[in-house]
C-alpha cells in the first residue's frame, strides 16, 4: 500500500469536528452540575423537614406524658444533630372545653421564620 493510500485511509477529525465534540460535552456537564446542585440544595432541605418533624412528634409526645399543661406560649432550644433547633409552642383552649390544641414551629434561628409547623390536640388534664 502507498503512502498515499494509506493517508487517505487513516482520515482524522476535523478541528470543526472536535470543537463541536467538546460543546456538546460542556453543555452536558453544565446541566449535570446545575441538576445535581439542585439535587443538594433539596437533600438538605428535605433533611432538616425531617429532623424539624421528630422534634415536633418528639415535643408533642412529651406534653402528654406531662399532667399539667399550662395555656400559653413558651419557646424553648433543643440540640440534634449537632445544631440548635428553636421550638415555639403555643397551647390555647378549643371549641370543645376537653380539649386544648397545641401548636409548635420549628425554625433554626429565633429571628427566622418557621419552615415546620406541627399541631395537635390533647385532653386537659
Amino acid at each position: 500500500m502507498s503512502s498515499r493510500a494509506l493517508a487517505a485511509s487513516m482520515r482524522g477529525f476535523t478541528l470543526l469536528e472536535i470543537m463541536l465534540a467538546l460543546a456538546i460535552f460542556a453543555t452536558l456537564a453544565a446541566a449535570v452540575l446545575t441538576a445535581s446542585r439542585y439535587v443538594l440544595t433539596q437533600s438538605v432541605a428535605v433533611e432538616q423537614r425531617l429532623f424539624a418533624a421528630w422534634l415536633v412528634d418528639n415535643r408533642l409526645n412529651e406534653l402528654h406524658l406531662k399532667t399539667g399543661l399550662p395555656l400559653g406560649q413558651n419557646q424553648q432550644v433543643v440540640r440534634m444533630d449537632g445544631r440548635d433547633w428553636w421550638l415555639r409552642q403555643r397551647v390555647a383552649a378549643t371549641g370543645d372545653s376537653r380539649w386544648l390544641e397545641v401548636a409548635i414551629d420549628v425554625s433554626l434561628d429565633v429571628r427566622e421564620q418557621p419552615f415546620y409547623r406541627g399541631r395537635g390536640w390533647m385532653l386537659r388534664p
